[in-house]
């Protein structure tokens, strides 16, 4: 079983269904489906729209960990912020893909792309892009522009999309996001903001008939776990955190 929380602060397991028409937006469709959802996940009691009209349905954000769950125009998306392990929040996520074709008439053949998503949050005060750089290092190209006199980085978000199979409908991507700002260097003054590593596996198009949103799920969910344990853990996530432990 993997496990993050020794180089983490904070990591999230998400499911993301994009589709190709516009979802349902009748009051009582979405209702139901939230009210359907939240027989099955009591603590969810937190409903609210946006003003973009994306509605949601989460947990209180004090609990240590959160579900969370929205409607938009032409996507649905289900989350969980420190799930005990991966499998209950897939349990999470399956459940909804299993709901999608009758509560909001979401058919294999409108799926635009379906993603699995580990994201994992790293607390760090200082120059984030400046530690992903000494953290992670680069090709020399960018290791001779790290070692330039008087130069400061100002913005290193490493990201990387593979495809995994001949068709290029089956990808991964390895995205690290930085919050610090030129302001930030310019004053010398960091807040303590998180450094974001999201690891992604993505299916585009209609689904293969026969093939159900949560059989593909499945598939992605175990290709992501192979590869956030080859690649991702040791090489990526632990050196980040190692630099954040010696600063």
């Amino acid at each position: 079983m993997l496990s993050f929380d020794s180089y983490v602060d904070d990591f999230y397991c998400n499911m993301n269904l994009s589709t190709e028409m516009p979802l349902p937006a009748a009051r009582e469709t979405i209702l139901g489906f939230f009210e359907r959802i939240q027989k099955s996940y009591p603590s969810m009691r937190n409903f609210y729209t946006r003003e973009t009209g994306d509605c949601v349905l989460e947990d209180d954000k004090d609990l240590g960990h959160q579900r969370f769950m929205t409607v938009e125009a032409k996507r649905v998306c289900s989350g969980f912020r420190n799930p005990p392990d991966i499998s209950t929040a897939v349990a999470q996520h399956l459940e909804v893909l299993d709901l999608l074709p009758y509560m909001l008439s979401v058919s294999p053949l409108d799926c635009e792309a379906l993603d699995f998503m580990m994201g994992f949050d790293m607390a760090y005060r200082g120059n984030h892009d400046e530690l992903v750089a000494e953290a992670l290092g680069g090709c020399p190209a960018i290791d001779g522009l790290l070692r330039v006199p008087g130069a400061r980085v100002i913005n290193y978000e490493p990201s990387i999309t593979l495809t995994l199979d001949e068709t290029c409908r089956i990808q991964a991507r390895l995205l690290i996001e930085t919050r610090t700002t030129a302001y930030h260097v310019r004053r010398g003054e960091y807040p303590e903001e998180n450094i974001s590593v999201y690891f992604t596996l993505r299916k585009y198009g209609s689904l293969d008939p026969g093939v159900s949103f949560g059989q593909t799920l499945e598939i992605l969910r175990t290709r992501c776990e192979e590869l956030l344990e080859e690649l991702v853990v040791e090489q990526v996530l632990q050196p980040l955190a190692q630099a954040i432990a010696a600063k």
